[in-house]
């Protein structure tokens, strides 16, 4: 059974990540620019130390910065044997080919498994975990899926077809967030208070968690981030690329990409994904 996890990156995500993994007995080794601050995890110096484990688990920020630190470094051929390393990052369809190719010239087990929820959820080991890759090496890392997450939902054994998962999850909340901004400008403008149309449609048509979530935001004008616009910026980026390499044009991916935009343009970058809303709504 695994009982050594490495990680690497320990933002907001990876730090709750980490704790619980702590909490369920695992022996947590972990590596961060910035240092290391979870109780009961053990510092190390390098990224390479934390691939001397059963299982490394890496929550970095995006493309660039998994290959600044491991790629560029070529620390993955030295790696402990047996290693299963799991990325949990929203990263690129196409860099995550990439990482199966230099995973296989190294001889390294791969899995992608980015996940959804945001900090909160993390902190409740609530995840719901999108898992693509080998079965067996799924299967090998359930028992820490199951420590930091609520579901986990095979994507098949093609392990980028996770990220594409996770690309469209997201480009779908900033869909439906952007719906619910259009749909306040028209109901607001005839005398229909936030609260009493969310109140309705909460109630009918759309009772799920991205439509309770971020219509309390808009209701409120509550826009503290949980998830950054510009990283919602970033995903939407990741999509249209996405698209791109299929030969395909979605044009409501095309419309709400150039809306965060211009809400990240006019300064809204460092505030919730949801204050794609307050642009709309000239809130």
């Amino acid at each position: 059974m695994t009982k050594i996890v490495g990680m690497i990156g320990l933002g907001a995500m990876g730090r709750a990540i980490a704790a619980n993994l702590v909490k369920a007995d695992f022996e947590v080794k972990g590596w961060n620019r910035s240092g290391v601050d979870v109780d009961g995890v053990l510092p190390v110096d390098s990224p390479a130390e934390a691939l001397d484990a059963d299982i490394t688990l890496t929550m970095l920020s995006d493309d660039a910065a998994i290959r600044e630190t491991l790629l560029d470094p070529g620390i993955l051929s030295a790696a402990r044997p047996g290693l299963i390393h799991v990325a949990m990052s929203t990263i690129s369809v196409a860099f995550a080919h990439e990482l199966v190719l230099a995973h296989q010239h190294a001889g390294v087990r791969y899995l992608s498994a980015p996940v959804l929820g945001r900090p909160d959820v993390a902190a409740k080991g609530e995840l719901n975990i999108l898992a693509g890759g080998d079965a067996k090496a799924i299967e090998a890392a359930r028992p820490v899926f199951e420590a930091i997450g609520k579901r986990v939902w095979p994507m098949g054994e093609t392990a980028p077809a996770a990220n594409a998962a996770k690309i469209a999850c997201n480009m779908m909340i900033m869909m439906a967030i952007e719906a619910m901004a259009e749909a306040v400008t028209l109901t607001e403008a005839n005398g229909i208070a936030r609260d009493a149309f969310f109140d309705l449609i909460l109630n009918t048509l759309f009772g799920s968690r991205s439509y309770q979530v971020y219509s309390a935001n808009i209701a409120q004008r509550s826009y503290e981030p949980g998830f950054k616009a510009s990283l919602g910026l970033k995903d939407l980026r990741l999509a249209s690329e996405a698209a791109a390499g299929l030969g395909r044009t979605l044009p409501m991916l095309q419309a709400v990409h150039a809306q965060m935009g211009a809400a990240v343009d006019a300064g809204m970058g460092g505030r919730d994904w949801s204050s794609i809303a307050a642009y709309t709504l000239g809130d």
